[in-house]
């Protein structure tokens, strides 16, 4: 059992794993990415505090953020249940399942950085045998998914812990881009995280058939971004 994994039995589950792989300090990158949002700060979708709340609720209820929740409960069930054919399937679908190329990149340039520092640092044998199943690149909501559950992590905390990453790095590329001071960054957070205490139970509720999502305007943003004259961040 690796050193992450469970508690005594009645104690509360350590959660220092993911304190520190859904950090600002773990070396994924995520501070290059801005999910589309730069294009959205560009033609003024995203201008103050009011509308870049707006856009990060839509974005976790109804985007990119949610199916990425799907895929990570996924992928864990299928790590913990030992479901080499369900664990596959999560792979290949996240591997493809972006909207953009931007975003295809994002969430596999992550996955790699994520599985780099996580397998160095922090290695589980259930880490390595669910990697030796698949011969291509992970996305990153999948390999949280996986080291999570090879380390013994609770399903709960690990959505959660992951949903306000995401959140965060929006908001953190926004406080930079609209600009908007620390103080409304910091009520952003607090409105994140009031939408991330909904819809993380949902995610687990919904089957891998019914994957999908419907903030267009982000998508398009997305596309939009590739061409995009003057830009500080990767998508």
């Amino acid at each position: 059992m690796s050193e992450a994994a469970a508690a005594p039995a009645g104690a509360s589950p350590d959660l220092l794993a993911l304190f520190v792989w859904l950090s600002p300090a773990y070396p994924v990158g995520a501070f290059a990415y801005s999910h589309g949002l730069e294009w959205a700060v560009e033609t003024q979708a995203i201008s103050d505090l009011a509308s870049l709340n707006g856009w990060v609720d839509d974005l976790l209820r109804h985007g990119g953020p949610f199916a990425d929740a799907v895929l990570l409960v996924h992928a864990f069930q299928a790590v913990q249940a030992g479901d080499d054919g369900r664990l596959r399937d999560v792979l290949e679908l996240a591997s493809a399942f972006a909207p953009s190329r931007e975003r295809q990149m994002e969430t596999l340039n992550q996955g790699d950085a994520f599985l780099a520092a996580t397998r160095a640092a922090w290695p589980a044998p259930a880490l390595e045998r669910a990697l030796a199943l698949w011969d291509g690149r992970v996305a990153y909501p999948v390999a949280v998914g996986i080291a999570a559950a090879a380390h013994g992590l609770p399903l709960p905390a690990t959505l959660s812990a992951y949903l306000s990453a995401v959140a965060a790095n929006l908001i953190s590329a926004a406080v930079r881009l609209v600009p908007l001071g620390q103080t409304d960054g910091n009520r952003a957070l607090a409105a994140a995280t009031l939408t991330v205490r909904a819809i993380a139970p949902l995610a687990p509720a919904t089957p891998l058939n019914q994957l999908g999502g419907a903030a267009l305007k982000s998508d398009i943003a997305s596309m939009r971004h590739e061409t995009q004259y003057t830009r500080l961040f990767r998508s």
